[in-house]
C-alpha cells in the first residue's frame, strides 16, 4: 500500500460518529436588510455599476449608449441577438480575444458581497466572463439573496460542471501595491437588476 493510500484509508476510518446541527443564524437579523440596496451599495464599493431595468429593451438601450457599436459583443441570451453575437459558444476560446463586451445572465446574486452565481450552463464557454474587456450580467431582483449562507443552501447539491461567483471587475494590487483593474478579467462590470 502506498503512503497516499495509507493516509486516505486512515482518514476514511476516522470519520466523526455524529454530525452536529449547524447553528441558526436568525439572530443576525439578516431577514430585515434591504437586499437590493445592500447589493447596489456593495457593488459600487468594489468598482461595479448597477442599473435597474424592467426589460431587455432597456438593457439594449443602455448598451447602445455606453459601448462602442463597432466593437465585438457576445451574448448567450437569444433575445439580444440583434446587438451581440450568439453563434460563438462552440468556437475556439482563443477566437474570443477581441471581445469588447460579454452579456450573460446569472442564476442569482448575493447582497453581502455582490457576488453573482454563474455556471457553464449559462456561460456558453467558461472563459466568457473573464476574457472580454467589459462584462454585463443580468439578474432578477427576486433572485438576490442576503448572504452566502443562503447562496450555498440554494446551490445545494445542484449538478454543474463549472460554477463561480463573480463580484465586480477584475482587480489586483499585487504589482507594487498599486490597484490595477482588468488584470485577470474584465475591466468593468455592469449588473442589470431586472424587475
Amino acid at each position: 500500500m502506498s503512503s497516499r493510500d495509507s493516509i486516505l484509508s486512515k482518514i476514511k476510518n476516522n470519520q466523526p460518529t455524529s454530525v452536529s446541527e449547524l447553528p441558526s443564524l436568525s439572530f443576525l437579523g439578516l431577514d430585515k436588510i434591504d437586499v437590493i440596496q445592500t447589493y447596489k451599495t456593495v457593488l459600487k464599493g468594489i468598482g461595479g455599476f448597477c442599473e435597474e431595468v424592467s426589460s431587455l429593451d432597456e438593457v439594449k438601450a443602455y448598451i447602445a449608449t455606453h459601448y462602442p457599436a463597432d466593437k465585438r459583443k457576445i451574448t448567450t441570451i437569444p433575445e439580444l441577438a440583434d446587438i451581440a453575437e450568439t453563434e460563438w459558444t462552440n468556437d475556439d476560446p482563443h477566437s474570443l480575444q477581441n471581445v469588447e463586451l460579454a452579456i450573460i445572465k446569472a442564476h442569482f446574486g448575493v447582497a453581502e458581497n455582490s457576488g453573482l452565481w454563474v455556471t457553464d450552463a449559462i456561460l456558453g464557454q467558461r472563459v466568457s466572463p473573464f476574457i472580454p474587456q467589459y462584462l454585463t450580467i443580468i439578474v432578477n431582483k427576486k433572485d438576490i439573496l442576503a448572504t452566502m449562507h443562503q447562496a450555498y443552501e440554494r446551490i445545494g447539491d445542484l449538478d454543474y460542471g463549472f460554477g463561480t461567483f463573480i463580484a465586480g471587475p477584475s482587480k489586483t494590487a499585487d504589482i507594487e501595491q498599486s490597484l490595477v483593474l482588468g488584470a485577470h478579467g474584465a475591466r468593468g462590470l455592469t449588473v442589470f437588476l431586472m424587475e
